[in-house]
């Protein structure tokens, strides 16, 4: 019987590299804007390369391109870049298809929602308070609150403690199968890949559904719950 669903946050509710690809490429263009000598391509390779050896949620990855590429920072650039990311990641932040219209029925059926996110705390509730996706969820799980990220049990553990559900009675859906879906099984969840939100080029993820849109959760549940009756 699915009590409750646990969802990862990027790439799974919120289109996230869409939002980092176009927030990369305005922060580029403003670096060039106030003297950074090089080109959008050249300044956005640079900064995904330095996303790659860092992590995708690393706070300073401009300054440390910076330092890396030209040896010094020069705290004009720094700004703009800083400036036009955060303009763009704002105007570009944008649920996939169909997730409110899902979050909104499986409340309506009685599920329990959690997000479990390897994003820091604020990043997180930065990203669900500006969709307006916050009173959606039961409990938010985020890297600060266990320091251990996926596929560590240790986040989904506490999440289902916090929902006060067994780990037979949920499951998780997420884009990253070496990730959401180990991590699922090693907590003892049903999983489910969102492989419209993949980013890695997967051929098997190891989960125990796969949908190609999030509606087709619903029907995972429903199935799921009527054969337990």
């Amino acid at each position: 019987m699915i009590k409750a669903v646990v969802f990862d946050l990027d790439n799974t509710l919120v289109d996230f590299m869409h939002v980092k690809r176009e927030a990369v490429g305005a922060a580029a263009e403003a670096m060039i804007d106030a003297g950074l000598k090089a080109s959008k391509e050249e300044t956005v390779k640079r900064i995904f390369n330095m996303y790659d050896r860092e992590g995708i949620e690393d706070q300073r990855v401009f300054d440390k391109m910076l330092i890396e590429e030209y040896g010094e920072i020069d705290y004009r650039i720094l700004a703009a870049g800083i400036l036009g990311y955060r303009r763009a990641k704002e105007g570009h932040m944008v649920l996939y298809p169909h997730a409110r219209l899902t979050l909104t029925q499986l409340l309506k059926m009685g599920i329990k929602l959690a997000i479990v996110s390897d994003a820091p705390r604020m990043s997180a509730w930065l990203r669900l308070v500006s969709l307006g996706l916050d009173s959606f969820f039961d409990t938010v799980v985020a890297l600060d609150d266990t320091g251990k990220k996926k596929p560590d049990p240790a986040p989904f553990r506490l999440a289902l403690g916090r929902l006060d559900v067994e780990p037979q009675d949920a499951i998780m859906i997420g884009d990253w199968a070496e990730r959401d879906m180990v991590g699922a099984k090693r907590a003892g969840l049903k999983s489910v890949f969102a492989r419209y939100g993949d980013t890695q080029n997967t051929q098997h993820s190891g989960a125990d559904f796969e949908v190609d849109d999030i509606l087709q959760l619903l029907d995972i549940v429903k199935k799921e719950n009527a054969g337990a009756q």
